[in-house]
């Protein structure tokens, strides 16, 4: 048997492992040994209770074996029979830069994978199980045309297990769009589990694939409407009708001229509409495709044969017409579009791209909700519901925005553990954790809590805590819906005392005051107050005053500047006050020293003497050895020519135990000084490299 230790797990990623093996870990890891040999694990699935089935390149030579786990986690084991490793090719591309999607049902493998080295030959392919091997037909590209797979799933038609379907998503160079260009469309394809290709034609080639194209589009006020064209990911989100589940999809742009990404939900019902529609038809070369006008042959191209739509047992003893009009025609004419005819929630304008997509349905007090986590190739992971507005509207709400990865790295797979209660998420650098829900993170106040409307919490009462339906607290508050804390967090308990912080501003310099809502949702507004007796007026931005997304940035601080700043949160018509921030404005060197200064700045020079000053040379000056002929001079102006101090009559004398703190304490630095001089330089490295090295 063939082991392996010390792995490093990923998810989907690269790997490193020799061709004659594939190295995977329990669950949805995929694990990486230390050495590149060029395997890259493209098939990962649950086989049974003990096993997993795993694919990969093996240096371009596709190959896949039965992987043994154990029946629970804690068994450690990892091992693969080398008796049992069989040739992958059809299950795994060659290529690792090929995509590949797949699907195990029961013990038959489905998959949309190129199969030649040089990756022209796409194809769906189904393999193992008992049923014989079956394909798409090649090298036509009504079938498949340059195509890119994203997902491969089994949904259910009916309770008749003969009417199951396989669907696939990928994009392709759409046919219908010639003399466009090469132009991409989303396609969605569906086949039969229980096609078993045709008699004299189509043999072991699917008689039951149709394909159309998927849009996820905004539409214009003139009519037009903006593509989002490139399909990255899929996920069907299960209801309580198995077969209805819905469908989630991630789309960007190929456009260099437009970025953005979107994210489209479509329901079954509107997908089997559109293969029950109209095949599209194209009569020659330079015909234009249309809609197919003749008769359409029975059983209809696409059913299953099943004793629900008609007492065909088997796609071998369908009508050659059938099987010759399903060859010709496998292109509907009519798309889907989402629900609503919109996408559920999009970015334009960004730098950024959504690349992956999980959702977890989520019940609270007022109904349930959908929540998005949209995987992004900068590496974060945005928290997104749909709330509805009315019959046919909704709004989008951004809950969080977590960056998982430092490096940035692009997140390449998602999986949400309802068990554990957290989202796993995978990048080509490693495998974060993440919990689904931080509730804690909205505040310490009813308030709070009610408006960052995260259908996983509630306000318990005492803090914001997970939310459970079938809890028997009382006092549990949550309205997703409408976030309204005015209803909800009745009385004085909901209140939070206003963190005060002080600020101290240079003159001539700028300022930055930070004020982050715990809500994504808030607006924020700035008030300032010179004086106590003054009335605070709200902050305007100019080109010296500029609001950012964490703060106010005050350019150039002027002596005006000085007073109370507080920050506010406004949102669904409630405001609080997160800070207040009294800033202090310090008179800088040069402001004091300019003779056509104000008097008012000149008599506050004279007066305090600008001990200031003697601050800010440090400041400008870090180096250690510095420190000695600055104090020298601070202490100098105390002195005469006979060495005593000359009395000052602005400056009001310290006390005699004044002065012998203030030598204990010049006493003091001078030892730390010492010390630090001899940490740096007894052979160990320095802490900070000083700034002249010639001082």
């Amino acid at each position: 048997m063939v082991t392996f230790s010390s792995l490093n797990c990923v998810k989907y990623v690269k790997h490193s492992c020799h061709k004659d093996c594939v190295c995977v870990c329990v669950c949805v890891f995929v694990c990486v040994l230390q050495t590149d040999c060029v395997n890259y694990v493209k098939v990962l699935h649950h086989f049974n209770r003990t096993h997993l089935y795993a694919c990969g390149t093996g240096a371009f030579h596709p190959t896949c074996a039965y992987v043994h786990v154990g029946q629970k986690l804690e068994d450690h084991v990892f091992r693969i029979d080398p008796s049992l490793v069989e040739d992958g090719k059809g299950k795994s591309p060659y290529d690792p830069r090929h995509n590949a999607a797949s699907v195990l049902i029961g013990d038959e493998l489905y998959s949309g994978v190129a199969t030649d080295l040089m990756g022209r030959d796409f194809t769906i392919f189904r393999s193992l199980g008992h049923r014989p091997s079956i394909r798409t037909e090649q090298h036509d590209s009504r079938w498949l045309n340059e195509p890119k797979f994203i997902g491969a799933f089994a949904v259910p038609e009916s309770e008749n297990p003969d009417d199951d379907k396989v669907f696939f998503f990928f994009r392709e160079t759409a046919v219908e769009a010639q003399g466009f260009g090469k132009v991409t469309y989303a396609r969605i394809g569906q086949l039969c589990r229980n096609d078993m290709g045709g008699q004299r034609s189509l043999v072991n080639k699917w008689t039951t694939f149709l394909k159309t194209r998927l849009v996820c589009s905004v539409p214009g006020n003139d009519g037009s409407e903006t593509h989002f064209d490139e399909l990255r990911d899929v996920f069907l989100l299960q209801t309580r009708d198995r077969k209805n589940p819905l469908v989630y999809t991630v789309f960007s742009t190929s456009s260099s001229v437009f970025r953005g990404s979107a994210v489209c939900l479509y329901t079954m019902n509107d997908i089997r509409r559109a293969f029950l529609g109209p095949f599209a038809h194209k009569e020659g070369p330079n015909y234009q495709w249309v809609p197919f006008q003749g008769k359409v042959p029975y059983p209809r191209p696409g059913m299953c044969p099943s004793k629900t739509f008609g007492s065909f047992e088997s796609t071998k003893g369908f009508p050659d017409n059938v099987i010759q009009f399903a060859r010709h025609h496998p292109l509907m004419y009519n798309p889907v579009t989402p629900l609503g005819s919109r996408p559920v929630f999009m970015r334009t304008g960004i730098s950024h791209s959504f690349t992956q997509i999980a959702v977890d349905r989520v019940n609270a007090a007022d109904g349930h909700y959908d929540v998005m986590f949209i995987g992004t190739d900068a590496g974060a992971v945005l928290k997104v519901i749909s709330v509805p507005k009315g019959t046919w509207s909704s709004t989008e709400l951004l809950l969080e925005e977590l960056q998982v990865f430092k490096d940035s790295s692009s997140i390449i797979n998602m999986q949400i553990s309802s068990k554990r209660q957290q989202l796993y998420v995978g990048s080509e650098t490693g495998v974060a954790q993440v919990a689904l829900h931080r509730c804690s993170m909205y505040g310490k106040a009813c308030a709070e809590c009610c408006l960052a409307r995260d259908p996983y919490c509630a306000w318990d009462g005492h803090a914001c805590t997970r939310y459970l339906p079938n809890t028997k607290r009382r006092f549990r508050r949550q309205d997703v819906r409408n976030g309204d804390p005015n209803t909800l967090c009745s009385g004085d308990h909901h209140k939070q005392r206003v963190v005060e912080r002080k600020l101290y501003g240079v003159e001539g310099s700028s300022s930055f005051l930070e004020c982050l809502p715990k809500s994504l949702q808030a607006q924020v507004t700035w008030t300032y107050q010179r004086h106590p007796n003054n009335p605070r007026e709200e902050v305007h931005p100019d080109d010296r005053v500029l609001q950012t997304e964490r703060g106010l940035l005050l350019r150039r601080v002027l002596r005006r500047d000085g007073g109370v700043y507080q920050c506010h949160a406004m949102e669904h018509g409630f405001t609080q006050t997160l800070l207040g921030i009294t800033l202090e404005v310090l008179p800088s060197t040069s402001s004091a020293s300019n003779p056509h200064s104000s008097s008012h700045s000149q008599g506050q020079a004279t007066n305090q003497k600008l001990w200031y000053r003697d601050f800010m040379q440090l400041v400008d000056h870090p180096n250690l050895t510095t420190v000695d002929q600055i104090c020298e001079q601070v202490w100098s102006r105390k002195r005469g020519q006979s060495g005593k101090a000359v009395p000052d009559p602005s400056i009001e004398a310290p006390p005699t135990d004044a002065l012998h703190s203030g030598h204990k304490k010049w006493k003091h630095l001078k030892e730390v000084r010492k010390g630090r001089n001899r940490r740096t330089h007894d052979g160990r490295p320095a802490s900070r490299a000083p700034r002249n090295a010639g001082e």
